[in-house]
């Protein structure tokens, strides 16, 4: 199959793309021939080898955590699918990426393709929406009427989980910069803080729930703005236990796990109409380098996609534009 993967930790030249053997298929397995797939920080984190300490991968290593496409055969023992089948997911850690023309991902973890949507916007659901799910649903338990405030709302992650906390009743607050506000007030953010123009430390108060993509500054600044008795959840680092014990808080702190349930239900809200996929850039496979680039920047809207038609594959592994 076609791949793009890594041979060695480093940087964009790292990426190589060309001819790797196809996955083998477990008796679980559902085998995915892909459509597309897209980009999260954890990516280029795992190229740069930021993560060797948490997670041990062998070479050649395929990156990507979130693919969608149609399934092309299954294992002895899978049930809930079948051939055609149009399909999302985000495949377990310690196995292969997705940027690769066939994925085989263990069924649990597979979802319908919500049937109102392309493959590009399903590929930008997984990894994001689950992770956006898991704080806001799982740990913080948002319900109606509670005030909400999530950090840097227009990327990946933001994005869904003002929709998350929208379609739970919530009131939503987010930071994010001028160029933004217009657009993550069209997903449904009641009050926007402009962080170029105001320090949220000073404007936000008596919140409910706090949801950290940042980490840093941001997140002790963030013990200041919740209300006694909330939660501070966190993707980024823990949060100070004691901090939060003093100011009469809870935290949070995780490290997604995949879920084929969880991500049907995700799928349920985007046909409901409930949750829009964000795609904010598309790339075709071989430019795989320049999509990390743009997410290295910090400054991507909403999800970068890779997509898998109209790609120029080379008999031999060369470097990704």
């Amino acid at each position: 199959m076609k791949a793009v993967y890594i041979e060695a930790y480093g940087g964009h030249e790292q990426l190589k793309y060309g001819e790797l053997p196809n996955p083998i298929v477990g008796p679980k397995d559902v085998l995915i021939r892909a459509h597309a797939a897209s980009v999260n920080p954890v990516d280029w984190k795992i190229r740069e080898g930021y993560l060797q300490s948490r997670l041990q991968y062998q070479f050649p290593l395929i990156l990507g955590w979130d693919v969608s496409g149609v399934v092309e055969r299954i294992g002895d023992h899978v049930t809930r699918f079948k051939p055609g089948d149009a399909v999302f997911s985000r495949p377990a850690t310690d196995r292969n990426g997705t940027y690769a023309e066939l994925v085989a991902v263990d069924e649990s973890l597979v979802a319908l393709k919500p049937k109102n949507i392309t493959f590009e916007e399903a590929a930008s659901i997984p990894l994001a929406g689950l992770t956006a799910w898991d704080a806001l649903h799982e740990i913080a338990h948002v319900s109606a009427g509670q005030k909400v405030l999530v950090h840097a709302g227009a990327g990946g992650v933001g994005i869904y989980a003002i929709q998350l906390a929208k379609a739970f009743g919530a009131r939503v607050l987010t930071t994010t910069s001028t160029a933004n506000v217009q657009f993550v007030q069209a997903y449904g953010t009641d009050e926007v803080i402009d962080y170029t123009m105001e320090d949220f430390a000073q404007v936000a108060s008596a919140c409910d729930v706090v949801f950290d993509t940042i980490g840093g500054a941001v997140q002790e600044k963030s013990f200041g703005v919740i209300a006694p008795g909330g939660i501070l959840v966190s993707i980024v680092s823990p949060p100070d236990e004691a901090k939060a014990k003093a100011a009469g808080i809870r935290t949070g702190y995780f490290f997604l796990q995949p879920d084929g349930e969880k991500l049907a239900r995700l799928g349920q809200l985007v046909e409901e109409g409930k949750l829009r996929p964000v795609v904010g850039a598309v790339f075709p496979l071989e430019q795989t380098a320049k999509a990390h680039a743009l997410s290295e920047s910090h400054h991507a809207r909403g999800k970068i996609v890779l997509r898998f038609d109209r790609v120029e594959w080379s008999s031999a592994a060369r470097s990704v534009s």
